[in-house]
Formats: structure tokens, sequence, C-alpha cells
């Protein structure tokens, strides 16, 4: 495990704020949209737009029914280990979202997720250890994935609709954070600087590590640009011809350990 990894402590209150505001977003936006809306394609495969938002209703309510379950002894995970593991369930996850999105209304199904985080999930998350997949974590590390699950798809619906739907500061640096820290998990070292400004900063890379001064490979992009490298949603080639991201030096191409959510 990475330093990065092991280091990383997430804040609950500020992490269940920050999740609670960006459903709040989310819903805004979703009670807005129309029938024809709802239907329209995502850039997830053959989900639709209906899709996408039983997914997301999926994905937060992961929490509660998680806190329903007997808390584990000890958390075995830590949220940058998470991205790497989610390709494995990807085909249940998507069973699931499906059948959701096959028998109830969207937004009744967003509303009353919302309901029950706020009811279930405690306001002050302390230590408490939740069974999740991969492996169990303490509360306030999965709510920090659930700010990655979130700002990734308000990415996604606000594409799909051409709606304009906000980002939650706290949210959209929590996940910014955790994916940089994700790539330091996948890519240790300390060669490459990736810069996030104003959220993160991580070294990564196999190679001669810096000690001083203005590091010799350096890569630097914005919050959103970096989410949608780490999730897929741009490539390391498109990001760089856009002049969305820049690199210096000659270890800081990392478009072959991108992307990092699957």
């Amino acid at each position: 495990m990475s330093p990065a990894a092991r280091a990383r402590r997430y804040d609950g209150k500020k992490t269940r704020a920050a999740v609670m505001a960006q459903l709040d977003h989310v819903r805004a936006a979703v009670r807005a949209l129309t029938p024809e809306q709802f239907a329209l394609p995502t850039r997830l495969g053959e989900w639709t737009v209906r899709e996408l938002v039983a997914h997301l209703s999926l994905a937060t309510g992961s929490v509660a029914r998680g806190l329903a379950e007997p808390p584990p002894a000890r958390a075995e995970a830590v949220p940058a280990q998470w991205p790497h593991a989610s390709a494995a369930f990807a085909a249940s996850v998507d069973a699931r979202t499906r059948a959701l999105a096959a028998v109830h209304d969207p937004v009744e199904l967003l509303e009353r997720t919302a309901e029950e985080f706020a009811r279930v999930v405690p306001a002050d998350p302390a230590e408490r250890v939740v069974a999740v997949r991969p492996a169990a974590m303490r509360l306030a590390d999965v709510l920090a994935t659930r700010c990655v699950e979130l700002i990734v798809h308000t990415d996604d619906l606000a594409a799909a609709t051409g709606t304009e739907i906000p980002y939650d500061r706290q949210a959209l640096a929590t996940a910014t954070r955790l994916l940089a820290d994700a790539l330091a998990d996948a890519a240790p070292g300390g060669s490459v600087e990736v810069r996030v400004p104003p959220f993160a900063v991580v070294q990564c890379v196999e190679g001669p590590r810096h000690t001083r001064g203005t590091p010799p490979n350096v890569v630097e992009t914005d919050p959103l640009t970096w989410i949608r490298l780490a999730a897929g949603r741009t490539s390391w080639a498109e990001a760089r011809e856009a002049a969305r991201v820049t690199a210096s030096g000659e270890r800081a191409d990392i478009g072959g350990y991108l992307p990092i959510l699957s």
C-alpha cells in the first residue's frame, strides 16, 4: 500500500454533509427532467438517463444498507483501494441498476434514497466500520467513495441531458483527492508529481525521487478534468490536445495508468 493510501483521513461530518449537498444538487436536476430526457442515452454503455438515476440511488443507498448489517470488527480497506476493485462488481451493479430502473419512478426512487440517507447515516460517523465492497471500511471513508460516485455521475448526467448541475466544493475536493490517492496507490513512486489545484498533490511512478525544488516531472490539471481522466470519461490524449492538462518531463506521461475508476 502506498503512503498516500495509508495517510489520508476523511472527516466524517464534512464528508457526510458533502454527500448530502451533492445529492441535493442531483435531486433538483432530476426533478426538472422530462420523460423524454429520462429516455436519453448516456456515455455509460446502454444505460439511459433513467438507469443512471437508478444507479445514483443504488450507490448512495448502499451506505444505509451497509449500516443495517452488523459492524465488522475492523476496517480492512482504505478509500484509495476502492476504485481499483470496482470492475469486479460491474456486472452485478449493472443488473441491479437495470432492475431498479425497470420498476421504480426515478424521481421517487432518488427522493426515498435521500430521505433514508439523512435518517440512517449518523451526523457524526465517528469510527464506525461498515461492511462494503471490496472490504470493510470506516464509515467516513465509505462516504468519501460516495462523493466520487456522485461527482462522476453528476458529470455524466449533465453531459447526457445538457443540464448545468452544480458541484459541491467539499464533494468535488473529496473526489479529487481520493482519485489522486488511487493513482499513487496504483503507481507507487516519487518521480512524477501530479497537481490538481486547489485540492490535491500526489507523487507517483517509480524512478528518481526529488526532495527539493521544482520536480523534474510534473502533471497539472483542474479538478473536473482530473475526475474525467480518472473515470475514463476523457482520454489522456484528448485532454492534452485540448490543453486541459500540462505535462513536463520525460516521465510525465501518466496516460498508461488511466483510467483509475473502472
